[in-house]
């Protein structure tokens, strides 16, 4: 069955380019504002800002992997890398976790010290770069809710970009509290709470790329009843080798091999355990490999049909 790309294809390229542009945008402004943290954090002597600085990093990593995952998932596949590049942006989000883990370690270990060294804070110049970073936040999540429900990587970005949106919040009462009561403890309190947001969500992060790093089944899928659905299916007698895995975030895989029943319809048999698959799992590529029930291989032919 041939794929027919016109207005579909059309439509999609220009999805994509849309998502690519609010990214790009949303992008510069917050790489702009981490520098601009980063600045005042070592400035004004406020560790809280250093921390809420690190998760602006994420903000910028994120939308970092949501244009390559654009770009990238754009670029066909070829004979040196037969299932496409999208796995590159899984890879640049395990390093994200990981570069993150190393950063909240620093910042713990720098409260630490200020709690028993309490340190000077300029209030005011803390007060005005985590305003600032409010409004680059709001502009951000403004331009990048129109797309966030047509794609996973977009909506991850505007996640990414409303946590931060309370780390700014919580540099701000935390300045104005210094300002009008002089706690400077609790600018390391305020730290080492964006830190203790962060960490949980990093930890996510990290255990969703290396379980697709590891060919793992996606999270939301059991395997057991996977093969029970399939087990289950008229013309099934049996099946094995069941594997399940994705390339990036949203791409299911699966492959397995079908017992037939006695008198069954091999290419039937695999239409309809395509068919489930893709209706109920969600896996909308699957090879599947029919066996007789002596065990003996009936290759798919080019007739069959193609491959969901």
């Amino acid at each position: 069955m041939a794929h027919d790309r016109g207005a579909a294809g059309d439509n999609h390229d220009h999805t994509a380019g849309a998502n690519a542009k609010m990214l790009g945008w949303a992008l510069a402004l917050t790489s702009i504002y981490l520098v601009a943290e980063v600045v005042g954090g070592i400035v004004f002597n406020s560790l809280a800002l250093l921390s809420d600085a690190a998760h602006m990093l994420t903000d910028v990593a994120a939308l970092v992997i949501g244009l390559l995952a654009i770009k990238l998932g754009q670029k066909a596949a070829d004979d040196k890398r037969t299932f496409g590049y999208r796995r590159y942006e899984i890879l640049a989000a395990a390093l994200n976790a990981v570069l993150l883990f190393f950063i909240a370690i620093y910042v713990f270990v720098e409260a630490v010290k200020r709690f028993s060294e309490p340190q000077e804070v300029q209030s005011w110049g803390m007060l005005i770069v985590a305003a600032i970073g409010l409004v680059v936040n709001l502009i951000s999540m403004r331009l990048l809710t129109a797309a966030k429900e047509g794609s996973l990587n977009v909506k991850g970005a505007y996640l990414e970009v409303w946590a931060d949106m309370i780390g700014s919040v919580g540099v701000i009462i935390g300045a104005l509290t210094i300002r009008f009561t002089g706690w400077t403890y609790l600018d390391p309190i305020v730290a080492v709470a964006i830190g203790l947001w962060v960490l949980p969500r990093t930890w996510i992060l990290l255990r969703d790329t290396t379980n697709i790093l590891l060919e793992g089944v996606p999270g939301g899928l059991k395997l057991g009843e996977v093969r029970a659905a399939v087990a289950g299916l008229p013309g099934v007698a049996g099946l094995h080798d069941l594997h399940v895995w994705s390339m990036s975030n949203d791409d299911v895989n699966a492959t397995l091999h079908v017992t037939l029943a006695a008198g069954a319809d091999s290419d039937a048999v695999r239409r309809s355990v395509g068919d489930l698959l893709a209706t109920r799992f969600d896996i909308e590529h699957s090879t599947v490999q029919v066996e007789a029930a002596g065990g003996a291989c009936q290759d798919r032919s080019p007739e069959a049909g193609p491959f969901r």
